[in-house]
């Protein structure tokens, strides 16, 4: 019973102790040097922060299939080295061929952690950027270079990147 009261006591004052030590670990590296008073403005924050975060609300990933990552690693990297070749033949030629503008992308995958990957995705992609995402996460403003055909942009984002983000983050 007082392991029991003593661990409770623990996780109200230290509700992650892995954060707490990163937390002071981090405070002390970012001094120029270890005095008593930034080892107490450290401890401090540790102490904080960890308690402060873990009110915050949290949506945790759900993991679907992992099957399909290797074949969607394997088509972006083709689509990064492609984008780099064809954003460096727009840059080096005439600038009247590039046409620069946003399309929102109207988004089907609803888990955050599908929308950070899949933002994450499209800004790698040389020519593209990822600029905003609406309040109710249901479209996604991407800036492209050269946009001609902005529904053949958002068709390709959709297929070759968000419907298999949907089988990984259901």
């Amino acid at each position: 019973m007082a392991a029991n009261r003593f661990d409770r006591w623990r996780r109200r004052l230290l509700p992650s102790l892995p954060l707490s030590a990163m937390v002071f670990c981090f405070w002390l590296l970012m001094n120029d040097a270890v005095t008593v008073g930034h080892a107490a403005m450290g401890l401090l924050l540790a102490l904080l922060i960890p308690q402060i975060s873990a009110r915050l609300d949290r949506e945790f990933a759900r993991i679907g299939s992992l099957r399909g990552v290797p074949k969607m690693a394997a088509i972006l990297l083709m689509d990064i080295v492609h984008s780099n070749i064809t954003v460096a033949l727009q840059v080096l030629g005439p600038e009247r061929r590039i046409n620069p503008g946003f399309v929102w992308l109207p988004l089907e995958v609803a888990n955050i952690h599908g929308i950070a990957a899949l933002t994450s995705i499209i800004t790698l992609t040389p020519g593209t950027v990822s600029a905003s995402l609406s309040d109710d996460r249901s479209h996604l403003l991407v800036h492209v270079l050269n946009l001609e055909d902005p529904d053949e942009v958002i068709r390709q984002i959709k297929t070759r990147y968000e419907k298999p983000l949907m089988e990984i983050f259901p």
